[in-house]
């Protein structure tokens, strides 16, 4: 197994996000890979939790990374959060994103759950998406 490109997939889900026009004109420039200090926008994504398992093979080290990203929201209703996590799914499901390590072999949707947070007035929507990666 290889975590070696993890942080480089981190790296590039990132960029492909935060630039991506339609997810932040949605978001207004809200896309995080760690929250900031102070208090939050009303509507935002965030990177999120990852697991990555061994996906070697006979031609060389790899691993299988499934990652979160959420979008949260404390405006009434789910429909700005759900627009957002729209946009989200669009500008990475099956794209082809360069890694300053390894190479990204596959990217694909998996899953996603809305919820409420708290006293009801937060809305989530975790969106975990499964990518292949070769560390070459």
């Amino acid at each position: 197994m290889s975590y070696g490109a993890a942080a480089a997939l981190q790296a590039a889900i990132y960029q492909r996000l935060a630039g991506d026009a339609v997810l932040n004109a949605l978001v207004n420039g809200a896309v995080h890979d760690a929250l900031p200090p102070g208090p939050l926008p009303p509507l935002y994504v965030s990177l999120g939790p990852e697991d990555a398992r061994d996906r070697s093979d006979k031609t060389g080290a790899g691993a299988l990374h499934k990652f979160t990203v959420s979008v949260v929201s404390s405006t009434a209703g789910f429909g700005a959060a759900k627009a957002a996590a729209a946009a989200v799914s669009d500008a990475l499901t099956d794209v082809d994103l360069t890694l300053a390590r390894g190479a990204l072999v596959s990217l694909t949707f998996d899953r996603a759950r809305a919820r409420r947070e708290g006293d009801g007035n937060i809305r989530r929507i975790d969106l975990t998406f499964r990518a292949r990666v070769d560390d070459q």
